[in-house]
């Protein structure tokens, strides 16, 4: 040290221990690390924890962005822990069950109800880097899983594979997600011999999570209809134009009867943890999730944006997301159903279903975007099986075949951009076909074909 203090910066605080003469200690300038020591204090110091409280900001989860752009919910520490502590008390989970999540992490469904697991409750989580349809069971097998996550369509993915011995050499129990459709779920659970199917709706930042706590099939949740303030949630008729809340004489919004499709909404009470609503990082997108005098008047509510329909006894049933109905020849067409009516015929193949304008016709017609990675679909025998399983309405007037289909990270189909390309086939490399009622059958779609529908020349 002597040697090289020369070059040593004024600033560097030395210290020094042992015997050590005092000229020396003065030449160095360092301090009596033994003295300092027996002046401390022998219990540790106080942690330094800043103050926080279970209403700060944990961290943003991104939406799926199915139709716009994504958003940056945010997620405070109740929140985190109420998620949590939902799934694993809803569905009757374990301390010794063994959970399988090949969800991605930054979703809160992989991130909280399923690592959350760990973290909260004490589970064990598996956690996959990325989902494989072809692996999933000999994973299951592998890690001795109990528990099973699925969101959007992996339940759908898994029976479109080939018979395999693992998916019944298992030791899964339990499902749990959401966006299992009704027409997947027995030959899911009959197939992989799976005896629970523990199906929620929820968003990262909804104050109007439900869940299915016993195996009703079709149901993603149940909410009382003999004490319904005990959770206050109200499914509310909205204007099927404008898709605007429906206002009876006193401002207030209506609610939906037994059978009738209403937008889902959830009362606001930023002093509950269950009730409160914290939005989005920008605050005009968290404006527009929040409508006044909805219950009583000076309230506020959060609008999910989501359709759903609750039978006499309380269980309800989502329809679809609000703005994805659309109206053809009269009727109400429900794109949910009729994807997954599609998606049926077609062996599991994605399919997004949705409405596009046609000129001087009223309403929007049926267009389907069905993948066909294979390059065999079969227009004729496509449309035997539709006139078979769809009422006239229903049925898609355009088809757009395509080898795959937008989908999000959590396997939800996006329909934004086939929106916006419709049934112009100057807009897309895919082929596009248009039912022809008279011929009876679906023609491919050329520009001339195309200039013939717009211009009101062809008939629908």
């Amino acid at each position: 040290m002597l040697e090289v203090s020369s070059s040593l910066s004024p600033s560097m605080v030395r210290f020094c221990t042992g015997e050590l003469s005092v000229d020396c200690l003065a030449s160095l300038a360092a301090q009596n690390l033994d003295y300092i020591l027996a002046l401390a204090a022998t219990l540790p110091p106080p942690p330094c924890i800043p103050p926080k409280s279970f209403n700060d900001r944990l961290f943003y989860i991104y939406t799926s962005g199915t139709t716009g752009l994504p958003k940056a919910a945010i997620v405070v520490h109740s929140r985190y822990y109420r998620i949590a502590a939902f799934g694993y008390h809803a569905f009757r989970m374990r301390q010794d069950d063994i959970i399988y999540d090949c969800l991605p992490l930054y979703h809160s469904a992989g991130n909280i109800m399923g690592v959350g697991q760990c973290l909260i409750n004490g589970l064990t989580v598996v956690v996959k880097k990325k989902f494989s349809a072809s692996r999933f069971w000999e994973d299951c097998i592998k890690h001795n899983c109990t528990v099973v996550q699925y969101i959007g369509e992996i339940c759908r993915y898994l029976l479109s594979q080939p018979v395999r011995p693992s998916e019944k050499g298992h030791r899964v129990r339990l499902a749990v997600g959401n966006g299992l459709r009704p027409s997947v779920w027995e030959a899911f659970t009959e197939r992989f011999g799976v005896a629970q199917v523990g199906e929620f709706y929820g968003a990262t930042e909804c104050n109007c999570s439900i869940a299915n706590m016993d195996g009703k099939v079709g149901a993603c949740g149940f909410n009382s209809r003999i004490l319904p303030n005990v959770y206050p949630i109200r499914l509310m008729k909205v204007d099927e134009e404008t898709t605007e809340l429906v206002r009876d004489r006193h401002g207030l919004c209506v609610p939906c009867r037994p059978g009738e499709p209403g937008l889902l909404v959830g009362r606001i009470n930023q002093q509950d943890p269950l009730r409160r609503f914290d939005g989005y990082a920008n605050q005009d997108a968290t404006r527009k999730k929040i409508a006044n005098n909805v219950f009583k008047k000076n309230d506020s509510a959060y609008l999910s944006g989501d359709v759903l329909v609750m039978d006499e006894l309380g269980y309800m049933y989502f329809r679809d997301r609000s703005g994805d109905t659309f109206r053809w020849r009269g009727e109400n067409v429900s794109t949910t159903e009729v994807e997954g009516t599609l998606s049926g015929l077609l062996g599991q193949a994605d399919v997004a279903v949705y409405g596009v304008a046609v000129p001087d016709v009223e309403g929007k017609a049926g267009m389907a975007a069905i993948a066909d990675p294979t390059g065999t679909f079969d227009c004729d025998a496509f449309l035997r099986g539709v006139q078979q399983a769809l009422p006239p309405y229903a049925r898609p007037v355009f088809l757009r075949i395509s080898p795959q289909v937008d989908t999000t990270g959590t396997f939800k189909i996006q329909k934004t951009r086939l929106q916006r390309e419709g049934y112009d086939p100057r807009l897309s490399t895919d082929q596009i076909y248009f039912l022809n009622s008279r011929a009876g059958r679906y023609e491919a779609v050329n520009e001339e074909l195309h200039s013939a529908i717009v211009e009101g020349r062809m008939a629908l």
